[in-house]
Order: structure tokens, then sequence, then C-alpha cells
């Protein structure tokens, strides 16, 4: 498994990657003005950040102690299934948001959320990817 300071460098990459690269789509494709956007998206990260420490952290326990490999060595399809159900969580979490902050009906909001979630889980295959390539788990770390 990851260190806590590795993990927290993970948290902090994706979260920021994430924030510069969705919400300009989001704000032009959902109306919501651009600061209005900002907000509410840095509050899905922080939600999501705290999920993401927890999910990421949990995960790899679980994986490891089944197949006894760590999880900069997740097979293509693991990774998948990883990055949806990260962000399935994360969508029960901040539908209520969504729909409180920008004022819309549970549908559209759905809809809002369903299209930042599918961004994200792109997002999060490619950047755990990466980011397992450029910090590999090393010998000196437990698994």
């Amino acid at each position: 498994m990851r260190r806590l300071r590795d993990r927290l460098r993970q948290i902090v990459l994706f979260e920021v990657g994430g924030l510069l690269l969705i919400t300009p789509p989001f704000a032009w494709a959902s109306g919501v003005p651009l600061g209005d956007s900002i907000g509410l998206l840095a509050l899905i990260a922080l939600i999501a950040a705290i999920w993401n420490g927890s999910y990421n952290t949990a995960f790899d326990w679980i994986e490891g102690r089944r197949t006894g490999r760590s999880a900069d060595r997740r097979p293509v399809g693991l990774r998948a299934l990883h990055a949806l159900g990260f962000e399935t969580g994360l969508l029960i979490m901040t539908l209520p948001l969504v729909m409180a902050w920008t004022g819309m009906d549970w549908l559209t909001a759905l809809l809002a959320d369903l299209a930042l979630a599918a961004a994200y889980v792109l997002y999060a295959f490619l950047f755990n990817l990466a980011y397992d390539r450029v910090f590999p788990i090393t010998a000196s770390h437990p698994t």
C-alpha cells in the first residue's frame, strides 16, 4: 500500500488537476456561472478528497488481502471497476449538493452530476494509471 505522504500527494494532484480540467466545460455546458461552478466543484473536490483517501485505502487494502498484489500492479479491468465504484459513491454524496447550489431540479442535477461523474471516471482512470507509472510503489512500501 502507499504511505500517507504518497497518498496525500496523489489526492492533491488528482483534485487540482480535476478542477482545472473539468470546471470550464461544466460551467459552459450547465449554464452555471464560472464563479459558481468553481465554488461548487471546489466543494465537491473537498468531499471527493475525503472520499478518495477513504475509498482508495480500503480498496487497496481489500485488493492486497485478496490478491497479494499492490495497487500499482492492478489490471485494467479492475482499474475501471475501481474508478466506477469511486464515482458512484461520490454521486450519491453530491447530488443533493448540486441541487441546492445550482437550484436545478433533481433530474437536471442528476444529469449534471452524471456528466461530472462520467468526466471524472475517465479522468480518474487516466490519472491513476499515470500516477502509478510516475510514482510506483517501491519495495520499501509495505503491501
